[in-house]
């Protein structure tokens, strides 16, 4: 089981770096006064969804009656509206998890606020978010907010560290600074780089598979947002290259190149847009480092406009 599954606390008081989201809610469970509409908001990774299920588990909810669900469009909010009213399977309430609920259209956000407008005293909805400015303020004021942040360089290391200590597994100070360099944050980030390292049998190995992992990322996350995209917008593509600014800008030029290689001989639709950004990406780095980078993904953004 890959260890961020493995390690996700089943409890309040396993929750790292979020004690004041932890206070509230351990509060409002011991008073029984749990809140029918609870928002998390916060970066991907730091424990929206975990704290939600928890909660869920916290208020005696049932696997039964505890629906996750993604929805998107106003036929899939009518559909749990037709649900709701529905008595528990098993115990005394039933529970949705609404998941990254911003992508909600604004007539499925409409839709929802009459939902919560008469909701039976048997259901909890569960929001969780990434972006809660794009949602509706009538439905923000209906909810009780917990803000999970990202989590400090100091809980993320702690954390690396105590589930090398579980898996029985030394780990040098300078990889896990390198894990929590690279991690944004994010617990869940963070044990997806250590599971990726952990069997390796040196700490020079462990450095250079971080480098080399990250680097991929950034590199498919550039050529997602130049090749796949082309509605990207420069003020866009800037936040995407703040992200690169630790790492060796060359070794990127590689990957996108190669990428973009690798679409141009499918063939496919994507060919003409694959050649414009192998052509941007001709010259090396080296001299440039990371202004050529910007200069390169700047010269497709705004050259390959119509």
């Amino acid at each position: 089981m890959e260890l961020y599954k493995k390690y996700r606390p089943r409890e309040l008081n396993q929750i790292v770096g979020q004690e004041i989201a932890v206070r509230t809610l351990e509060a409002a469970i011991g008073k029984d006064s749990v809140p029918h509409f609870i928002l998390f908001t916060g970066p991907s990774g730091c424990g929206k969804t975990t704290l939600a299920r928890i909660v869920r588990r916290r208020l005696r909810c049932s696997r039964h009656d505890f629906i996750e669900d993604a929805p998107r469009k106003i036929e899939d909010v009518r559909a749990i509206k037709r649900r709701i009213h529905q008595a528990p399977m098993k115990g005394t309430c039933r529970v949705w998890l609404v998941d990254e609920c911003h992508k909600l259209t604004s007539d499925a956000q409409d839709e929802f606020l009459k939902m919560l407008e008469d909701t039976p005293s048997h259901v909890y909805f569960l929001f969780t978010t990434t972006d809660p400015q794009k949602l509706k303020k009538t439905i923000k004021n209906r909810c009780t907010e917990i803000i999970v942040k990202s989590l400090s360089e100091e809980s993320l290391a702690g954390l690396i560290s105590s589930v090398c200590k579980e898996e029985k597994t030394k780990i040098d100070k300078e990889v896990i600074e390198k894990i929590v360099e690279n991690s944004d944050g994010s617990a869940r980030k963070a044990l997806v780089f250590l599971d990726s390292i952990i069997h390796l049998p040196s700490k020079s190995e462990r450095l250079n598979a971080i480098v080399t992992e990250t680097a991929e990322a950034q590199a498919f996350e550039i050529v997602r947002a130049l090749l796949y995209n082309r509605k990207t917008t420069w003020k866009e593509m800037a936040r995407i290259l703040k992200a690169t600014e630790g790492e060796e800008p060359e070794q990127i030029r590689w990957l996108v190149l190669a990428c973009c290689k690798t679409e141009m001989l499918k063939a496919g639709k994507f060919t003409g847009r694959a050649y414009i950004i192998i052509d941007a990406f001709r010259d090396n780095f080296y001299d440039s480092k990371h202004a050529g980078l910007a200069a390169a993904c700047y010269e497709v953004i705004e050259g390959g406009k119509d």
